[in-house]
């Protein structure tokens, strides 16, 4: 497959399986709290990686391990659990929404620290993300007054979290095999997740049967939307760029509304044209 079908191809398949990750973390809070949910869907995710890409590690030099653990911090520790927490009290469809400024954090870090050029066009995209995120979030919390919208933070932290890694990984890791990198990031990540995973308690409620259900929701978040995802989204920041890689925020957004509505969540006039109005921001903010 040449590398433009292949860019493509890589895109619309992490739209799915990223766009089914909200509903995954959804299904998983019915039985886990949030740090448990992030620690299972971190080791979950780190066997897998190892099990397919141990071998991988040696071909990390010593000089890039400290770029392959920021990346690991960045782009899957620090959003496994703040995406949890963020759910917690705002549904799966506002979440997937929110998580389309990726794109536009990743031009706001690259800019300032990896060297990146801004268009004029790209800051009226920013400014405008901005304002669709603020319409988003102020009329969410008037339509669900139970529903404690300051919790969308963790959201907008998540996204920078992921444009600094997005910036790190296309700057300093380029000349690693996505199979290394992720590897790399889950061998560093296993340890501390497997001790939050014991002190928050969940071998005490393991076999209970919400836990075993929620488990097996996160297993599946683990696996397809962390670590095969991972190993896809690195093969695509190598081939494009790090403002296209981050386009899949475009359409992760309707793949991740369809779960909700399936699931009855629902979306009002204001916050649907709060999303049309971050997706034109990010539209403009990635346009060349």
């Amino acid at each position: 497959m040449e590398t433009r079908q292949l860019k493509w191809f890589l895109l619309l398949v992490l739209a799915l399986i990223w766009g089914s990750s909200f509903i995954l973390i959804e299904l998983g809070l019915g039985g886990l709290n949030p740090f448990q949910l992030g620690s299972l869907r971190i080791v979950c995710a780190a066997v897998f990686l190892l099990a397919v890409s141990y071998k991988n590690l040696p071909e990390i030099p010593r000089h890039q391990w400290k770029f392959v653990a920021l990346a690991g911090l960045f782009g899957n520790f620090i959003p496994a659990y703040f995406f949890a927490l963020a759910e917690t009290q705002i549904s799966s469809s506002v979440t997937s929404i929110l998580n389309s400024l990726t794109p536009v954090n990743a031009l706001i870090l690259g800019t300032a620290f990896f060297g990146l050029s801004v268009k004029r066009g790209q800051v009226i995209g920013l400014m405008i993300g901005l304002v669709g995120t603020m319409m988003l979030i102020l009329s969410g919390a008037i339509d669900h007054p139970s529903q404690n919208y300051w919790f969308a933070g963790f959201v907008i932290v998540a996204t920078m979290c992921y444009a600094a890694n997005v910036n790190l990984v296309k700057k300093y890791l380029s000349d690693l095999s996505p199979k290394a990198i992720t590897a790399g990031n889950f061998a560093i990540m296993l340890l501390p997740a497997l001790v939050i995973l014991v002190v928050t308690g969940y071998f005490d409620i393991a076999a209970q049967p919400q836990t075993l259900k929620a488990s097996f929701f996160v297993l599946l978040l683990g696996v397809f939307g962390t670590g095969i995802a991972n190993i896809l989204f690195y093969k695509l920041i190598q081939i494009s760029s790090p403002v296209f890689s981050t386009q899949v925020t475009y359409l992760i957004p309707i793949v991740a509304c369809g779960w909700g509505i399936l699931y009855g969540e629902s979306l009002s006039a204001l916050q649907l044209l709060g999303a049309a109005i971050i997706l034109l921001g990010v539209y403009l903010t990635g346009k060349k």
